[in-house]
């Protein structure tokens, strides 16, 4: 008698996943996600399906070693959550013979016994490509491989305020690993990092200068060059709000060679009369207690970079400047708690990331008093939910 698939998914649950491979059991997991700190944010729903459905296995993460002072490895994002037991890593476009057989030499060596393949989107060529490397290791369950052009590519969600819109890669991520079970996509705690409590009170200790004031939270972290809304944008935009709500403090958080252009961020708060401290803690933590101190923060502002994710992940309203440089939507955090400031124009999903010839015309079109009263009205609206939910 076949089973029924709530019986199939009562067996994940008690046993983990098999995946058809019979009463074979599960020891080693390989979970195959390159890029840095919102590569693994938006795959987080997926990391803990994973940790679900092979309960009693040891679960590795292959992941690319980081190529920039900005990147955050994987590392810095997963440790203390969890969700992995260790990482196996490699150079990103290194595709010499001598490379690849270490490569290879490092998986056949540790014989996973199942792979979960979550790269991003890279192409019918470069998926099956990577396939038949994977089982030339010795990998004989491959999981989540996206073969057709759905899964190869986020789906369109129509419009939104005239806006072309597209699912988050979260979201297909969870569709391509979908016979592992359901992902809890729409569940706020999916998307958390799980901080630890040691993690919460040295972000707490970070934060003694604010001598217990509401704050806001701010990054200008990003890499790419079309991202950029520009400090003075931003300058002005920080001074309004250290206007509109005194007393209130500002924490800023990010990379250590952001240090130094954040202070004149932190110099146009201070300058406004009425307004609380200002700290400047780049370069100060590592990014999980970077979110603690976000996850305390009443708003967070900052541009579509990691930041943003790892703000949404821990509940913290978001107000994120975007450029159309993405399919909108596509890396948008998830949760109804982030609302993006972002201008459609004509040659929106260039996928550059230094824009000259249209000279940023996309995000260098959004205002300050536009993005302030988004803010405001954003704040206003997170307020009035959560007195509703009480």
């Amino acid at each position: 008698m076949v089973a029924s698939s709530r019986s199939k998914i009562l067996s994940v649950a008690r046993h983990g996943y098999t995946g058809g491979m019979g009463s074979t059991k599960v020891n080693r997991v390989l979970v195959f996600r390159l890029g840095s700190l919102g590569d693994h944010m938006v795959a987080l729903p997926c990391y803990r399906l994973v940790r679900r459905a092979f309960p009693g296995a040891e679960v590795r993460l292959l992941t690319n070693v980081p190529v920039s002072g900005k990147a955050a490895a994987a590392e810095a994002v997963l440790d203390g959550s969890g969700l992995v037991d260790g990482y196996l890593t490699y150079v990103v476009g290194e595709r010499g013979i001598w490379s690849l057989a270490k490569l290879w030499w490092i998986i056949f060596r540790w014989r996973p016994d199942v792979m979960v393949y979550l790269a991003p989107v890279r192409g019918d060529h470069a998926v099956r490509r990577d396939a038949r490397f994977f089982r030339f290791c010795g990998i004989k369950r491959i999981i989540g491989v996206p073969l057709t052009k759905d899964l190869q590519r986020t789906r369109s969600e129509g419009f939104r305020e005239g806006v072309p819109w597209y699912e988050q890669e979260g979201l297909r991520l969870a569709r391509c690993v979908a016979e592992l079970g359901d992902a809890h996509i729409d569940e706020q705690e999916s998307w958390s990092p799980g901080l630890t409590p040691a993690e919460r009170e040295e972000g707490f200790e970070l934060t003694a200068g604010l001598s217990g004031t509401k704050y806001f939270a701010f990054s200008l972290g990003t890499k790419a060059q079309a991202n950029q809304w520009g400090i003075e944008r931003w300058q002005e935009l920080l001074a309004k709000v250290a206007r509109e709500w005194p007393g209130h403090g500002l924490a800023i958080i990010g990379a250590p060679d952001e240090r130094e252009v954040s202070e004149t961020v932190a110099g146009a708060w201070r300058a406004v009369e009425g307004s609380g401290p200002a700290l400047n803690l780049c370069g100060l933590s590592k990014p999980r207690v970077s979110a603690a101190v976000v996850e305390r923060a009443v708003l967070f502002f900052g541009h579509d970079s990691g930041p943003g994710h790892m703000a949404a992940s821990v509940g913290t309203p978001v107000l994120g400047i975007f450029s159309a440089r993405m399919k909108s939507g596509e890396w948008v955090p998830h949760g109804a708690h982030v609302r993006i400031v972002l201008h459609w124009v004509d040659c929106g999903a260039c996928g550059l990331e230094t824009c000259i010839v249209e000279r940023k015309k996309c995000i260098l079109s959004i205002g300050v008093e536009e993005a302030f009263l988004a803010a405001r009205e954003h704040l206003w609206s997170m307020q009035m939910a959560e007195e509703r939910s009480r």
